[in-house]
Parts: structure tokens; C-alpha cells; sequence
């Protein structure tokens, strides 16, 4: 079978390609990635899939960072515009973007997910002939959006996968989900998809990505290690305005609570059983020099190596601001814009994902680990299956880079495409085959 898969794999490298800079050139940040999905959700229909989408999948209730209603409406028009099924498009009304693929095999064996995000960043992508998307014609046209993160990759990957595995039903058992997440990126859109009970009848999770730490193509790591926890808050202080001058008494200074919450944030203390951290990146308030400012926001993050230690930074973060508030007689408001779990990669998956990879003969190297450095919210798929007594890895395809990761000239080498694409359809396969 890894010889029919690597097979087919090559067979479909341009048309993985295509897919790649279709995604590229239509780059759709977090929650808005109408035309991305509407895409994903025709193929897969096409192959012979059970689709879900839109609130099938995600939970509105757990969503995070969600734009305006109203920007969402005009990414849906520009959706449409650019050639997306509207019969996909209206079940995702409110940015419920996400896109599931079943495809049961008939005979007795175990449920694999296998999890690709779509979203693209916000960033303006270069225009000049040394940057390839460019110079080619599949940079970005939506501006302030570019798939400089290699997610138009991981979609691309995911496609070929789904094709690859319908090819093979014959030879497979049990079930295969292929979830395709939106709003990776600000880690706000795995936890809508846990809530709804995605991944809960899930027996192996795979999550990938490309580059990170493994900038050569023909490197894979078999498990990823690195990943903290992390929680994205915005404090909203509300106070009363009253003039410097003649009657600073009468006001409720809502900077200055801002500003007492900010100091003592970074004064927690930190946790003994692991790393933690903690950092206010935006502090903005105030109208005029000579009034009482009476709004004021933070947007902080809280990490630690585990759920738990980060659970107490973000639980100690909570009860500064409501303090500091009350200090200066004012209100806060406070709202998650995003977060991810903290998890471990199961060394008997791990184990087994080397085997494939070993007997496959796809890569020169194997490197022991990749690391991811920070924070990615497939933990949050992962913390649900093992949770629920299942196992997961997430590992990593190497790549040269034309830029880091979130740069405006971000670039990998597609030869990488089709290695990840019989990667990742071998260690499904070995799962499915019911052994």
C-alpha cells in the first residue's frame, strides 16, 4: 500500500500545487475564509465525503475574536465574488467556517482525525518580482490577508489526502475525519470545534505543519514538542470623565486602572512547575489631556507549559483587573480573544508514525523532535482525544523558507507538498487498516 500511496501522491503533486496557490491568491484571515472552505467542502463532496459545516461544526458559543458582523458580511460578498458555492456560503453565516469530512470504510476499525488549518494572516504581501507568489501570479489579491504561515499548504496537503484515502477505500476499516479548522492563527478557532463535540469519538488525532524548525525539505519530525498554553484577554475599563482642572474629584479614572492592572500583571508570581508568562501588549485610553479618561482597554496574554499553570497565570491576571478596577471606582469588562491547551505528543503514536515514516523511505532525515516555540490551538484537539482516552501527535514536514513564518515575503519550497501528502496518507492508512 505505501508504494500505491507514494504513487498517487506524485500523481496528484500539480494538482496539489494548483490547489496551494489558488489558496495563496485567495487568502482569507480567521473566521472570513468563506471562498477557502466553500472550496474544501466541494472537493470533498466530490470524493465521496459526508460534509459538515457551518454550525454542524462549530460552536458559536466558544468562538473567538470574531469580527464585526458587518465585515463579515463584506468578506461573504467578496466570497461570492470570487467564485465560492453559496449553498456552502449561507450555512456559514456569522464565520462558522469550519469544514468536516467523513468517510466511513465499512468494516470494524478505529476513528482518525486528521486536522489542517485554512486561515491565512493579516499581513499586506510583498509585491516585487524577488518574491516568487508574486513574480508567478499567485500572490494575495484580498489585501491585508496572505497565507504567510503555509496554511494554504496544509489545505492543499489535506485535499490530496482526502483523495488519496478515498482511492484506498477498499483496502481501509473503520472511519477517517478530515477536519479543516479556520482561525488558527490568534489560536481562537480549534476550541469552537472541540465544543461541538468534533473530535469526541475520536480514537488517533495527526496534526502537521511545515517549516517552524525544520527548514530543509526531506527533514520530517515524528512528534512536536513546545507548545504552550495560552490565554488571549482585551480588559475593558469603563470609568467617569470630568474636567483635569476644575473637577478631577468628580471623575473615575479608567487609564489609571488600566495602567495599576498593567504593573501588577507583570508582578505575578511565577509558577514553580513549569514556565509561565505573562505580557501586556496594548495599553490605549484617554480623549485629551485636560479630561478625566474615562476608557481605557489592555489586550494581554497569558502561557505555561501546561493547561494548569497557565489557567493560574490567566486566573491570577483575572483577579488583578477586577481589583485595579475597584481600586479606582471603575468597571471592567473582560473577553478571551483566543487560547490554546497545553499537551504532549503519546510516545506509542509517535512510535508507530516512525515506523511508516521509516518504512516509506520518504525523508533523509528524521529529526528526533520539531518545536514549535509557542503557542497552536490543534492542542486543543489533542488535550480533547487524550482526554477521552485517544492518542495524538502533531508533527512536522521540513521545507526551505523564503522568510520566517508571519513575514510579508513567506514563501516554502511545494516540493515539500507531495512529501507531506504521502506522509501524512501513509500513517492514516496504517491506522485504518485495522490492525
Amino acid at each position: 500500500m505505501d508504494a500505491r500511496i507514494v504513487e498517487l501522491a506524485k500523481m496528484l503533486e500539480a494538482k496539489t500545487i494548483a490547489r496551494r496557490r489558488d489558496f495563496h491568491r485567495y487568502a482569507e484571515t480567521a473566521w472570513t475564509e468563506f471562498r477557502t472552505a466553500s472550496v474544501v467542502a466541494d472537493v470533498l463532496t466530490e470524493l465521496g465525503y459526508e460534509v459538515l459545516v457551518g454550525e454542524d461544526v462549530v460552536a458559536a458559543e466558544a468562538m473567538m475574536g470574531v469580527p464585526p458582523a458587518e465585515e463579515l458580511e463584506r468578506h461573504r460578498e467578496r466570497a461570492l465574488a470570487q467564485g465560492a458555492n453559496p449553498v456552502w456560503v449561507e450555512k456559514m453565516r456569522g464565520g462558522k467556517t469550519g469544514v468536516v469530512g467523513v468517510m466511513d470504510f465499512g468494516k470494524p476499525g478505529p476513528t482518525v482525525a486528521l486536522r489542517f488549518d485554512i486561515d491565512a494572516n493579516d499581513a499586506v504581501e510583498a509585491e516585487d518580482e524577488s518574491h516568487r507568489p508574486y513574480r508567478e501570479n499567485f500572490a494575495s489579491i484580498n489585501k491585508g490577508a496572505m497565507h504567510a504561515c503555509a496554511h494554504d499548504g496544509h489545505t492543499a496537503v489535506g485535499l490530496t489526502v482526502a483523495e488519496i484515502l478515498a482511492a484506498l477505500r477498499e483496502d481501509l476499516a473503520g472511519r477517517v475525519k478530515l477536519i479543516f479548522q479556520p482561525a488558527e492563527e490568534g489560536v481562537r478557532g480549534a476550541k469552537a470545534m472541540v465544543v461541538k463535540g468534533v473530535v469526541d469519538d475520536v480514537d488517533y488525532l495527526l496534526g502537521m505543519h511545515f517549516g517552524v524548525t525544520l527548514r530543509k525539505t526531506g527533514q520530517v519530525a515524528c512528534q512536536t514538542e513546545g507548545f504552550l498554553a495560552t490565554t488571549k484577554l482585551d480588559a475593558i475599563f469603563t470609568g467617569v470623565p470630568a474636567h483635569a482642572g476644575a473637577a478631577p474629584e468628580m471623575g473615575r479614572n479608567a487609564l489609571l486602572a488600566a495602567a495599576t492592572a498593567l504593573l501588577n500583571l507583570h508582578a505575578i508570581s511565577r509558577h514553580s512547575q513549569g514556565a509561565s508568562r505573562i505580557n501586556v501588549g496594548v495599553m490605549q485610553g484617554g480623549t485629551g489631556r485636560n479630561v478625566i479618561p474615562a476608557n481605557a482597554v489592555i489586550k494581554l496574554e497569558t502561557r505555561g507549559t501546561t493547561s494548569a499553570i497557565n489557567e493560574y497565570m490567566y486566573s491570577e491576571a483575572v483577579r488583578i483587573i477586577e481589583a485595579a478596577a475597584q481600586m479606582h471606582g471603575c468597571q471592567v469588562q473582560m473577553q478571551e480573544m483566543g487560547g490554546a491547551a497545553g499537551c504532549g505528543n503519546d510516545a506509542e503514536l509517535v512510535a508507530r508514525i516512525r515506523q511508516t515514516v521509516e518504512r516509506m523511505g520518504l525523508f533523509k532525515e528524521v529529526v528526533a523532535a520539531g518545536n514549535i516555540g509557542g503557542s497552536e490551538d490543534c492542542t486543543y484537539f489533542m488535550e480533547r482525544v487524550q482526554q477521552r482516552g485517544g492518542k495524538a501527535a502533531y508533527v512536522m514536514v521540513g521545507t526551505e523558507l523564503a522568510a520566517g513564518h508571519h513575514d510579508f515575503r513567506f514563501d516554502f519550497n511545494e516540493e515539500a507538498l507531495v512529501l507531506a501528502s504521502a506522509f501524512i496518507s501513509g500513517v492514516a492508512a496504517d491506522l485504518l487498516t485495522g490492525k
